[in-house]
């Protein structure tokens, strides 16, 4: 399978980019936060930045898994051939940092267990693959039947 950015065929392997943000989902799990991992790659495959979700970690709201990516990965001049990889469909807000930044593909593991903003993404222009991956369903499916009220939390549902 490779991913398009921008018209150009890429010989990227979705599935191996995804093995990083699988890591970093699972030291999130070991760190007793929500199980969500992200990295930021070059439309070369080079790795730019990874991150997890660590609103537990840090107390704080904002640090989802791709905005620590994101963050982790600097400034760069140009976002539109980069490739956000994660291991949960995008909820609204790093589905926002997408567009914002002209992020040109996003390889979703999963959006069994969430449903965010990837195909409002694939609607404005952005290359979207969505693999299903059952580790990552996995991990989702557990960290929600152990902790709802956290998962609510995280995407803004109040009980």
């Amino acid at each position: 399978m490779s991913i398009s950015v921008n018209s150009a065929r890429m010989a990227l392997d979705p599935e191996e980019l995804l093995t990083v943000a699988i890591a970093e989902a699972e030291l999130g799990k070991r760190e007793g936060g929500i199980p969500i991992g992200a990295a930021l790659f070059a439309g070369d495959g080079t790795l730019l930045g990874s991150g997890r979700n660590r609103r537990v970690q840090h107390a704080d709201p904002s640090v989802h898994g791709e905005t620590d990516a994101f963050r982790a990965a600097g400034r760069q001049r140009d976002y539109r051939s980069t490739i956000m990889v994660t291991t949960l469909s995008p909820c609204w807000y790093c589905s926002g940092l997408v567009r914002q930044f002209n992020i040109g593909a996003i390889v979703v593991g999963e959006s069994v267990t969430f449903t965010g903003g990837h195909e409002w993404l694939r609607e404005n222009g952005v290359d979207v693959t969505v693999l299903r991956d059952q580790h990552c369903i996995d991990l989702m499916t557990e960290f929600i039947e152990n902790q709802p009220e956290l998962w609510n939390e995280d995407i803004g549902v109040a009980e």
